[in-house]
């Protein structure tokens, strides 16, 4: 799962991305409010929820909130801000914030909250995601491939496969780029070497129990690849 952070306190925001980034969330972390912005602006990846601070150099994250729902989004927002009046949680959630987070608080409470987030928003309400006879749970973090017999087995993923695999299981028979894969899974800033797409996939075939050769993600030679439904 994919999260914006938008928060110029340094050390903050470093605690926070490092919490997330322990419970599987691929967090990209902008320090000033124009900046992400302008990122929204000109990309193309999907976020899953996003944690805004409301007093940011640049664009507030008010403004920020504002201008996102103005252009449609339906973003889950949590708002972080040492505001605590009731007014002025009145004027953060009118500005198109979900939900409101006093500072200081705990890493515990912020979490909890984002679960709350998910669970509320309609978009993400899905407990579990099936194609074919591959099961991934949001609950428990699991894979399962349930066999002609009836029997479950469990596949061990790390959070980089698990995030893989539900790319794919969302895009299903689709073509899908490097660059997107890339784009998607991959927090920008990084820089991952040149074939790290590559390895990934063929960890998570074996996974899978398939070889390059038989497997339900297909490679599409100078393209990217393709989620096979009917192979699995």
């Amino acid at each position: 799962m994919r999260l914006l952070l938008v928060e110029d306190e340094p050390d903050l925001g470093a605690a926070i991305k490092q919490v997330l980034s322990h419970e599987a969330y691929v967090v990209d972390w902008f320090l000033d409010g124009t900046q992400a912005w302008n990122y929204l602006e000109n990309a193309w990846t999907e976020y899953s929820m996003a944690i805004i601070d409301w007093m940011l150099p640049g664009l507030s994250g008010l403004e920020l909130c504002k201008r996102l729902r103005r252009e449609g989004s339906p973003l889950p927002v949590l708002m972080l801000t040492a505001k605590d009046r009731l007014e002025e949680k009145i004027i953060g959630l009118d500005g198109g914030a979900d939900d409101y987070l006093v500072k200081p608080f705990k890493m515990l409470e912020l979490l909890a909250r984002l679960r709350a987030l998910r669970r509320r928003a309609p978009q993400y309400q899905l407990r579990q995601l099936q194609v074919g006879n591959l099961t991934l749970d949001y609950g428990t973090h699991e894979v399962s491939r349930e066999h002609l017999k009836g029997e479950r087995e469990i596949i061990s993923l790390t959070a980089k496969e698990f995030q893989l695999l539900e790319y794919f299981m969302k895009h299903p028979d689709q073509i899908v780029t490097r660059d997107q894969l890339m784009n998607q899974l991959w927090e920008i800033g990084t820089e991952p070497v040149s074939n790290v797409v590559a390895a990934q996939i063929r960890l998570l075939r074996r996974k899978l129990g398939e070889d390059n050769n038989n497997s339900a993600i297909e490679t599409i030679y100078g393209v990217g690849y393709r989620f096979k439904a009917n192979r699995l």
